[in-house]
C-alpha cells in the first residue's frame, strides 16, 4: 500500500497486537495447529514491514505468554524451534528495513540456544533507527510488574509511576496507543496491563493468519476518528 494513502491517518507511535487464532485457523482447514503457527509467522513479517513503512515507532507482539507453557509439550517445543528459526531467518529483513529487534519477558526459562539467538538478534539490530519490533516472550504483565517492583527495591527507589515505568520491560517505549486483538476474543489476557491504561482497543474476528495490511489500515482510519481524552473532557 502506498504511503500516499496515509496522508490523513494519525499513525500511532506504539501499536500492540495480541496475535490470536493460529490454532483455530489451522483446525478449520483440517491442518495441524503447527501449520497455523507457521502461517502466523509470515504475517508477523508482513505487518512489521508495513508498520515500519508508515512510521510506527514501536510494534509490540504477544508471541508467547507465561501461561502458554500449559499447552501440549510437543506444541511448545515446536513453538520454541519456530521462534529460533524465525529470528535467524529475519535478520536480513530487519537490517534491510532498518528495524531494531527487542525481546521482553522473563527469558531465563528458554534454552541457552534460544537465549543466544535472541541476544544476537538484539545486538545485530541495535544500531537500526526505524521501527522497534518487540516480541513479548514468556511474558505476563503481572509477572512484569512484580519484577519491576523488585527492581525498585533493589535500586532503593521511591515507588512512583515514573520510577515503576522505568523498571518495566518496556521502559523507554512509551505507553501503547493502539491495541489490536485478532480472532474475536475480547480480553487482554495479562498483556501490557500497565502500558494499555489509555490505549484505544480494537477486536477483530479475523484469525491472525488472515490478518493483513488492508485490515490494519482500516483500523488506523478508525483510530484516527477517535478522540483520545486521557481522562479529561
Amino acid at each position: 500500500m502506498s504511503l500516499n494513502y496515509m496522508n490523513n491517518i494519525n499513525v500511532p507511535s506504539h501499536i500492540a497486537i495480541i496475535m490470536d487464532g493460529n490454532g483455530r485457523w489451522a483446525k478449520e482447514r483440517g491442518l495441524n495447529r503447527t501449520a497455523g503457527h507457521e502461517e502466523g509467522a509470515k504475517i508477523v513479517r508482513n505487518i512489521t514491514s508495513y508498520c515500519a513503512s508508515i512510521g510506527v515507532k514501536y510494534l509490540t507482539l504477544y508471541a508467547f505468554s507465561t501461561e502458554n507453557w500449559n499447552r501440549p509439550k510437543l506444541e511448545v517445543e515446536y513453538l520454541m524451534k519456530l521462534l529460533e528459526k524465525h529470528l535467524k531467518k529475519e535478520i536480513e529483513v530487519y537490517l534491510k528495513n532498518n528495524i531494531k529487534f527487542k525481546a521482553i519477558g522473563d527469558l531465563s526459562r528458554f534454552s541457552k540456544s534460544l537465549q543466544k539467538s535472541i541476544k544476537e538478534t538484539e545486538e545485530k539490530t541495535a544500531t537500526c533507527t526505524g521501527l522497534t519490533q518487540v516480541l513479548a516472550l514468556n511474558y505476563g504483565s503481572k509477572n512484569e510488574i512484580i519484577r519491576a517492583i523488585k527492581k525498585l527495591n533493589e535500586k532503593n527507589l521511591e515507588i512512583t509511576e515514573e520510577n515503576l515505568d522505568s523498571c518495566l520491560d518496556t521502559a523507554g517505549f512509551g505507553d501503547v496507543d493502539l491495541l489490536i486483538r485478532t480472532s474475536g476474543e475480547i480480553r487482554l489476557s495479562n498483556y501490557l496491563l500497565w502500558q494499555n491504561a489509555y490505549a484505544e482497543m480494537f477486536f477483530t474476528q479475523t484469525y491472525w493468519p488472515d490478518f493483513n495490511e488492508i485490515e490494519l489500515y482500516d483500523i488506523l482510519v478508525e483510530f484516527t476518528k477517535r478522540e483520545r481524552r486521557f481522562g479529561g473532557i
